[in-house]
């Protein structure tokens, strides 16, 4: 029986993942192993590790980052203990392949003791650029300790290529996010509106919005110009979701509460709405406005528009129901008159979802089950210019 060990540290990439989980889970030839990191086991952001365990997943261990401060220095001595406990676990466990998503600093912690121990890694949406966000450096380190890839566009797919990574070993599955679209049962207006205990007004808004972590203490200012540009709105509720533990992201959180206690009449703030709540938010909401990456990779499939705000998502792919536009008032206000023109709302009718259909999840399982693992560790490195060289000649 192949062991395969998959790790989350936040709800979005478990709400990614739920699905290959459960696909594993219940087949007989794999035994799902579970590491649990992060901002799961931290109060502050709701624990959320209790959701996977009701979800019906054994947990085998937790391995603690102490996500006490959003500062350089607190995120870095955190990254230092992660990987302590993924050292731990692994040699505890001895799972045959690590399942990594994304690029946060605690996958990265998970990737880089996977690969002192000799673990094949499996690695989950790489090859995409966000070129606001450390995450960006991340993603590409990764990759380049992984062995096994899984990207949800061929553009990405190239691109991990172009890092050196042998093509036979990089597959483009589509986004993982657009199988949770299709296979849960989402709720009702009604479900939805009793189950955060706010109702829906006639204009609603998601707001989603992340520090950009490569830039120096903007995100008080940025955030600011945000709520600025909300204030002008009529008929108009917001349901605010609260950022990651990232640098400065209790900048944000702050600044949301504040905003929420004076404007309940309209707004709300909800620490982690879960993949099946949020989801089910995007059936009745006219568009996600922020810099969230699930404003260009679920929201499309909706049919309902993306205000994407500065840096943090320069270099995705994004559907033409995405609006860019800069971080200060002026700009934002203009992205959303834009979102609710009736030339925009015709147009999302007709738009596609650059991340494909859905299926992600079958065919990352199959290749997990029937990849031989022998002598995978020892790569080559594909060099795209010798092979250039080769057809050429």
């Amino acid at each position: 029986m192949r062991t395969i060990c998959i790790i989350t540290g936040t709800r979005a990439e478990y709400g990614l993942l739920y699905w290959l989980m459960k696909e594993i889970q219940k087949d007989a030839d794999l035994e799902l192993q579970l590491l649990v990191t992060g901002m799961h086991l931290s109060p502050e952001f709701g624990l959320t590790y209790r959701q996977i365990e009701k979800d019906g997943f054994k947990i085998n261990k937790k391995i603690e980052m102490l996500l006490s401060s959003d500062t350089p220095v607190g995120i870095s001595k955190s990254m230092g203990l992660g990987m302590i406990g993924f050292a731990e676990a692994y040699e505890d466990l001895k799972p045959d392949i690590v399942v990594l998503l994304g690029d946060r600093f605690e996958i990265f912690s998970a990737a880089t003791a996977a690969m002192i121990a000799r673990i094949p890694i499996a690695h989950l949406h790489g090859g995409e650029t966000t070129e606001g966000a450390f995450d960006e450096a991340i993603r590409h380190s990764i990759t380049k300790m992984s062995h096994l890839h899984f990207t949800a566009a061929e553009e990405y797919r190239r691109r991990v290529i172009q890092l050196g990574e042998d093509p036979a070993s990089v597959f483009n599955v589509g986004g993982l996010g657009i199988d949770n679209i299709r296979k849960l049962k989402l709720m009702s207006r009604e479900e939805l509106e009793d189950s955060i205990n706010f109702k829906l007004g006639p204009k609603n808004l998601m707001i989603t919005f992340h520090s950009v972590t490569l830039e120096h203490a903007t995100a008080r200012e940025q955030f600011q110009n945000l709520l600025d540009a909300l204030d002008e709105l009529k008929d108009t509720n917001l349901i605010f979701t609260k950022p990651n533990a990232d640098t400065e992201g209790r900048v944000i959180t702050k600044m949301i509460d504040d905003y929420v206690t004076r404007n309940n009449h309209k707004a709300i703030a909800v620490v982690s709405l879960g993949q099946l709540r949020y989801l089910s938010a995007m059936q009745f909401i006219d568009g996600i406005t922020g810099n969230s990456s699930s404003g260009l990779a679920e929201a499309p499939t909706f049919k309902i528009g993306t205000i994407n705000i500065g840096d943090r998502q320069r270099g995705r792919i994004k559907a033409d129901s995405v609006i860019d536009c800069e971080p200060n008032k002026e700009s934002i206000l203009t992205a959303i008159r834009k979102l609710y023109s009736k030339e925009f709302q015709e147009k999302l009718k007709d738009v596609e979802n650059p991340y494909g259909e859905g299926g992600a999840t079958e065919k990352i399982k199959k290749t997990l089950k029937g990849t031989d693992l022998l002598d995978i560790l020892k790569k080559e490195f594909y060099d795209i210019s010798v092979v250039d060289n080769v057809v050429k000649s």
